[in-house]
């Protein structure tokens, strides 16, 4: 196997030599010149997703190298910056030990840990017949990589024949400019090309190539695996795929200014209470290209701007209610980032000059113009900020209100957080969850105060807060406390732990209109 070409400044000569030997270059550089661009969509929400900007740049040639360098690092969330130039695969990709990682052999394992970019560089980056597992991870950016014939079946297999799998509590992934493929469907061997499950959100997979295979991808594994969502799809093309382009289980989707050609099956599936926004869109040759197919559980969609060229739509029948031949929005979703729309017509053109791996990272401006990406920032100034320190004054609203939530620790109540008594307090189950104050009628909330039990102070690192009748995000943020947001009139309210240190205790969710 040829070394990679150099061992760069500050490295010991132990580090040396397992560089030499995995194929893994050491730089103190703290950022790459071949990381372009920022998120997009949901990956700019909940706190954003920057990867590993700002922690060192290494160089990896195989799939050993790559875990070397989540191996190396001082704990599981130091940020870095992995470069990979050349063809990673089973012979070259084994499992490395290490206090900062969890790896495995026969995948690209990215297993509890935070802060990690794996960008191609040079002649480019293939994994060939190895699949990219992120599992209990957040904060990931994955650029200019191409993923194409992982198995679930037959030899070898990897990653449960996903390209790029997220299963168990994963936030904040961005994915840009990939080629996904597969040589067939679930006959062959394969399974789906970008999966999502087990609570997995705030998602973004941007400018990218998804083709030949029977199933494009999935958020949510069965009908009741709904606590996905948050996901944007744009600037992708899907061609030659018979299903899942994708299929939606719950949660929200915004998908727009995606190319879809030749889809033999079905598209967009949105099914099991899934919401769809669907924007200017081309869809060309294909088959049954928006529905709910294959359950009784239907989802729903707003569409708009959307181009149908030479689709062809089955009659509705059972558990098969396609949207077609004239769709029509039967919801509205409320997106809480900016975005700029290409119009249809010009979606083939400008995904054909921009989307995949080794495009040059370029993107649309908006106006169907391909052009470089702006600099990288990874700020969201659309999130408003918090004050802890500053409580709101007035009638707290949720005294008198009810409450609900998701599961809840054993113990405690969603009273618990409007009874104005700070000495009691709702618990999730675990480390995230979420806890809602609700009215019988409309009410106007323009600020909240989440109170943490005593003990628990900072407990919370991850937070957004929903106006719960539409879906759209009133604020998020890092700090438990004192937070504003635009006058909102709604029902309910939530307030989603979406990260947290231990079990977070929320003694008061206080609402106020004033």
């Amino acid at each position: 196997m040829k070394k990679s070409a150099a061992v760069r400044l500050g490295a010991t000569l132990a580090t040396a030599a397992l560089a030499a030997a995995t194929g893994l270059a050491v730089s103190t550089s703290s950022a790459s010149a071949a990381v372009t661009g920022s998120a997009t969509g949901y990956a700019t929400q909940n706190g954003g997703t920057t990867g590993g900007a700002g922690g060192q740049t290494v160089r990896a040639t195989t799939g050993t190298a790559i875990h070397t360098a989540l191996c190396n690092r001082a704990s599981s969330s130091t940020p870095i910056i992995i470069e990979v130039q050349g063809t990673i695969n089973h012979g070259n990709t084994t499992k490395v030990s290490g206090s900062s990682c969890n790896t495995a052999a026969g995948v690209i394992e990215l297993k509890q840990i935070s802060n990690v970019t794996i960008v191609g560089v040079g002649s480019g980056a293939v994994f060939d017949q190895l699949g990219i597992h992120i599992r209990e991870s957040s904060n990931i950016i994955i650029q200019n990589v191409t993923v194409r014939n992982v198995k679930k079946s037959g030899s070898p297999t990897s990653n449960g024949g996903d390209a790029i799998g997220m299963e168990s509590d994963v936030r904040n992934v961005w994915v840009d400019h990939a080629t996904l493929e597969a040589s067939g469907g679930e006959s062959e061997g394969y399974d789906g090309l970008f999966d999502m499950k087990d609570n997995t959100q705030y998602v973004t997979l941007s400018y990218s190539i998804l083709r030949n295979s029977g199933r494009g991808g999935l958020i949510g594994s069965s009908e009741s695996d709904r606590s996905n969502g948050y996901v944007t799809f744009h600037h992708n093309k899907y061609e030659n795929i018979d299903s899942r382009t994708p299929l939606l289980r719950g949660g929200i989707a915004h998908i727009y200014n995606n190319h879809y050609v030749d889809l033999h099956e079905s598209g967009i599936n949105s099914r099991a209470g899934a919401r769809a926004k669907v924007d200017n869109n081309y869809f060309e040759d294909s088959k049954d290209v928006l529905g709910t197919f294959y359950t009784s559980e239907a989802g729903y969609w707003q569409v708009g701007g959307n181009v149908f060229d030479n689709v062809t739509w089955s009659a509705r029948s059972g558990d098969n209610q396609p949207a077609g031949p004239n769709p029509t929005s039967n919801t509205s979703v409320s997106i809480p980032y900016s975005y700029s729309l290409d119009n249809a017509n010009c979606v083939p053109d400008v995904v054909n000059r921009t989307a995949g791996a080794n495009k040059g990272n370029q993107v649309s401006n908006g106006n169907c113009t391909p052009q470089n990406p702006g600099p990288t920032d990874p700020t969201d100034p659309t999130d408003p900020p918090t004050d802890p320190t500053d409580p709101p004054t007035g009638t707290n609203l949720s005294l008198g209100a009810g409450a609900d939530g998701s599961s809840k620790a054993s113990g405690t109540s969603y009273g618990n957080v409007i009874d104005g008594n700070t000495g009691s307090h709702w618990s999730p189950s675990g480390s995230t969850g979420s806890v809602s104050v609700k009215w019988s009628s409309a009410t106007s909330v323009s600020k909240a105060h989440i109170r943490e039990a005593s003990g628990s102070a900072g407990a919370i690192r991850s937070w957004r807060l929903l106006n719960h009748d539409t879906g759209a995000v009133l604020a998020s943020g890092t700090t438990a406390g004192a937070v504003s947001f635009p006058r909102t009139s709604l029902k309910k309210i939530t307030f989603e732990i979406t990260g947290s240190n231990g079990t977070p205790r929320v003694a008061e969710f206080e609402t106020y209109g004033g």
